[in-house]
């Protein structure tokens, strides 16, 4: 669990003290004006047994609110700090991505042979070692320093709500979508996509003026003659961290990839030396272009199967998906046996150890994907591809005592409402429901708890929970038997009828689909707005209470099933408690 923050510890103190003090001294101003009375005599009052009952009770109800404070305080903490759980962790993808973005980018043929070059003119031109040093160290820092500036102005343009509007929108994803593929054709060799000459020659003229202004156009200079190479990766690099709908994900990109790209150049002018060990420029370089093209336009997919699902056009299934990835593996493949060349590829009579062991890990990826197809889980690709409800030719198991030919259980003959949009996103197996107010409803006739899920089409955690920790057959069937499981898609874009149209209380701003109807209700009662969120309620719609009555927090994605498991039961014991309280 996360650690609380010093403030939840200042604040606890605080709050304590407050009730000990009200409780304790509440009644001294009573008993001043009791004394000014009797013109300044002091009477002694000799407690009753009545006295004493009551002094008993003021006690009682000191002590109850004392508890109650902690118990706002820690709920009100364990909440911001499930909360948070997720930030970190998505911020820390972002940088990683952009860091291996960066290192791919440095073995470009825009990039790679400027290596020797920048490192050998710094330290001969500096005169002294040290001095070599310094300006190779602001070399790097400018690198960063542009990219990260980068950054900061897309998402200074944009803003978190932005982002997450971009992240589900449907004409954007389409326009990542053939962003991506014309960075991928781009990379196999058709064109190249460059900035304007005229840039590179100026900032270039300003790199002779020297010292750090010099230094700084020299990175410049670097960032604009390498865009052909690098605009691809940054590109599918922003889309990735867009995506993610957090403020800082582009500039935590950018800080990524431009550290990676920074790092050899200031490693090597420091170690000169290690230069000769480097691989010496060639045919090589081109060929981790091309391969970077294959993945460009695979990833591009991921984008065209969000509009799909979240625009209901039910047509790129699960198979089409998969399809598509193992044609590519299989190009990939006899490409890097040198069965397939492109146009500024090296002629080459034979086939390098290198290239060979990547051909066997291409294929052997496409042969774990082939299984796929007849509905193989495959659930380290479980986030990327289309839910497995999508696949039309399905032999895989139901976890879960349906899988076992167990007893089912007692549903309810409601009609459920909105079901027809998400047949895509079913976990097959589960009873899912889809309207706050039937759920409820449902609840009090079958007397089970309720678990929100707060989902969405394009939730890649979403999905990977479903596929990684609800096929355990112990959450699985907690969900079947145990919970009324009430799924709320938050970026579902049917409209709502002009009757049931609002506006939120929370945002101000009118709610029209849907999702943002659900997206609302997550973000006004619940204070979030990350998905998967999970929260439990009873039967009135009240969360669910442990037996120290503090609220059971709502809980991001948790890939630990034990932790799951335990999250669950949890609220199968707080419902069964309050049940057995009512009787």
């Amino acid at each position: 669990m996360t650690a609380a923050p010093k403030s939840f510890f200042v604040t606890r103190i605080v709050l304590i003290s407050l009730v000990i003090f009200a409780g304790l001294f509440g009644n001294i101003k009573p008993a001043m004006a009791q004394s000014a009375d009797t013109g300044g005599v002091t009477f002694t009052s000799i407690p009753t047994a009545a006295d004493s009952i009551a002094m008993h009770k003021q006690m009682q109800t000191t002590l109850q609110k004392t508890k109650s404070a902690l118990k706002q305080v820690q709920a009100a903490a364990t909440q911001a700090s499930t909360e948070s759980a997720g930030k970190p962790k998505s911020l820390w993808e972002i940088f990683i991505a952009g860091f291996l973005g960066g290192l791919a980018a440095v073995v470009m043929p825009c990039i790679y042979p400027l290596l020797p070059l920048t490192v050998s003119f710094f330290t001969k031109k500096a005169g002294s070692r040290a001095k070599g040093i310094g300006q190779s160290l602001l070399y790097g820092l400018s690198i960063i320093i542009i990219y990260v500036g980068l950054g900061l102005i897309i998402s200074g343009l944009f803003g978190s709500d932005a982002l997450n509007a971009l992240a589900t929108n449907g004409i954007f994803n389409i326009f990542f979508f053939l962003l991506l593929v014309v960075f991928g054709i781009s990379f196999l060799g058709a064109f190249e996509i460059t900035l304007p000459s005229s840039l590179g020659n100026k900032l270039d003229a300003n790199a002779d003026k020297g010292g750090i202004a010099g230094i700084f156009f020299m990175a410049a200079t670097l960032v604009v003659v390498s865009f052909s190479c690098t605009g691809p990766i940054i590109g599918t690099l922003l889309v990735e961290a867009a995506s993610k709908g957090d403020r800082l994900g582009p500039a935590i990109g950018m800080l990524g990839f431009s550290a990676a790209l920074a790092l050899p150049f200031t490693a090597f002018a420091l170690f000169p030396s290690a230069l000769k060990s480097l691989p010496k420029s060639g045919g090589w370089l081109n060929t981790v272009k091309v391969c970077l093209g294959f993945l460009e336009i695979a990833f591009a997919l991921k984008f065209l199967s969000n509009v799909d699902l979240a625009y209901h056009w039910n047509w790129f299934n699960r198979d089409i998906f998969l399809s598509i990835w193992i044609s590519l593996g299989v190009l990939l493949g006899l490409y890097l046996l040198g069965k397939i060349k492109f146009e500024n590829d090296s002629d080459t009579d034979h086939v390098s150890v290198p290239r060979f062991f990547m051909a066997t890990l291409v294929f052997a990826f496409v042969v774990y994907m082939i299984p796929g197809l007849w509905g193989a889980p495959l659930k380290p690709l479980s986030a990327f591809l289309p839910p497995i409800a999508t696949q039309e030719f399905d032999l895989s198991p139901v976890p879960g005592n349906a899988a076992s030919g167990g007893t089912p259980t007692k549903t309810s003959s409601l009609i459920k409402k909105y079901a027809a949009n998400y047949t895509r996103i079913a976990t097959r197996g589960l009873d899912a429901w889809y309207d706050y107010d039937q759920a409820l409803q449902v609840s009090k006739e079958l007397h089970k708890p309720i678990m929100i899920d707060f989902t969405g089409f394009n939730c890649v955690n979403c999905r990977q929970m479903e596929a990684d920790v609800w096929t355990d057959s112990r959450v699985f069937n907690h969900l079947q038997n145990d919970y009324i499981l009430l799924q709320l898609v938050v970026d579902d874009k049917a409209e709502l009828d002009p009757s049931e149209q609002f506006t939120s209380t929370y945002s101000g701003k009118k709610i029209t689909t849907l999702g943002g109807k659900w997206s609302d209700l997550e973000a006004s009662r619940f204070n979030a707005n990350s998905q998967p969120f999970y929260v439990l309620l009873d039967s009135d719609g009240n969360m669910l209470t442990d037996k120290n009555g503090v609220a059971i927090p709502p809980s991001p994605a948790n890939y630990n099933v034990e932790g799951y498991l335990k999250f669950l039961e949890s609220g199968i014991s707080a419902y069964q408690s309050a049940q057995q309280a009512k009787k």
